[in-house]
């Protein structure tokens, strides 16, 4: 484990076990399901109390999915989550809807996650009705407190979201996501759609919250320079599996799969000075409808062998590495020293 997980006594706060989520094709006249998107193919992680751990992949790779489906957002089609010991997966919808107070979400897209005919007061104060958790006589008070806390001012708490730029938006997000007093929140590319400037403005902004209020993240994104800026912990992901696991210094020194290492070389250097051999991967991403057999990656993989093509490569340790650093790759071993030799 990262030096930074080891103050934490690794006590584990979310856990997912197998999880899959498909959804059905239908066709015919009668609109039978004639197939199947497998956005999610059985993955399994878990998170511990204080740390950040990133899922990334390219679009379409299925973390977005794997977030909505570990909220219940999108219900699973197998697996289980777990809770702090609770299967949120065989939770009823009053159960669920009691948990999600300790789960939040801050989204991509601000406007459209935010009720345009409310004002900000009505956004914040709006969740507080809904888990009953303040008096009403001390919403107004919380939410405004809230303001203050991801960096807004009391007199814009009467403005519509329209009013905001795309910076302030996602702050009100924010805001409106600490307003339960979460343990665990999930950034789903919360920062991909705001300008660099804002961008780092909002990253230094989670980070502060996280220390402030022991908060937890599940941070998605498909921006490898963002991860590595917030993260503990890093899995990527390939349509709809995990390709790798590692703490972050492991992951951007010394990866192990080679996919991972094709998304580290598409990172820009800061420094034309800088080389770093670029790895450009061939074809297209084969669709979630019909997925290679065998390893998902080897119609691009320049390593592939023939057992690539028939064998599921077994998430496992990556030698040498540190704990907790695995990788799903039939001949990482090779690769990596052929590499170093």
């Amino acid at each position: 484990m990262d030096s930074a997980l080891e103050t934490m006594d690794n006590k584990e706060l979310l856990k997912v076990e197998n999880l899959k989520v498909y959804f059905p094709i239908k066709g015919g006249f009668l609109g039978r399901t004639v197939n199947h998107v497998k956005a999610v193919d059985g993955i399994s992680f878990s998170v511990f109390e204080g740390e950040t751990v990133s899922l990334v992949g390219e679009s379409g790779c299925g973390k977005s999915t794997a977030g909505r489906a570990i909220l219940r957002l999108e219900q699973p089609t197998a697996g289980e989550v777990y809770y702090k010991g609770v299967n949120l997966t065989s939770l009823n919808k009053k159960e669920m809807r009691s948990t999600r107070k300790h789960l939040q979400i801050i989204f991509q897209d601000p406007f459209a996650s935010i009720n345009p005919r409310q004002t900000v007061i009505q956004v914040l104060e709006e969740a507080l009705l809904i888990q009953n958790i303040v008096p009403s006589g001390q919403r107004r008070q919380r939410a405004l407190e809230l303001l203050d806390t991801v960096g807004l001012k009391e007199h814009q708490a009467d403005r519509y979201p329209h009013e905001f730029s795309g910076g302030q938006r996602q702050r009100i997000g924010i805001a409106r996501a600490l307003s339960l007093n979460p343990n665990l929140i999930i950034c789903d590319e919360a920062v991909s759609a705001l300008d660099v400037s804002i961008r780092a403005q909002i990253l230094n902004l989670l980070k502060r919250l996280q220390k402030e209020f022991q908060l937890t993240y599940l941070f998605i994104s498909h921006d490898l320079g963002v991860v590595r800026h917030i993260s503990d912990r890093v899995i990527v992901m390939y349509l709809g599996r995990i390709m790798e696991v590692a703490d972050k210094k492991s992951l951007f020194e010394q990866a192990r799969h080679p996919y991972t290492k094709a998304l580290l070389s598409a990172i820009p250097v800061l420094r034309p000075s800088q080389k770093r051999e670029r790895i450009v991967l061939t074809g297209d991403v084969p669709s979630s409808l019909d997925p290679p057999e065998g390893c998902r990656f080897h119609t691009r993989c320049p390593y592939a062998q023939d057992i690539c093509k028939t064998e599921v490569p077994e998430l496992r340790s990556a030698g040498e590495m540190k704990e907790g650093h695995q990788a799903a790759c039939h001949f990482f071993e090779d690769i990596y020293a052929e590499a170093a030799g």
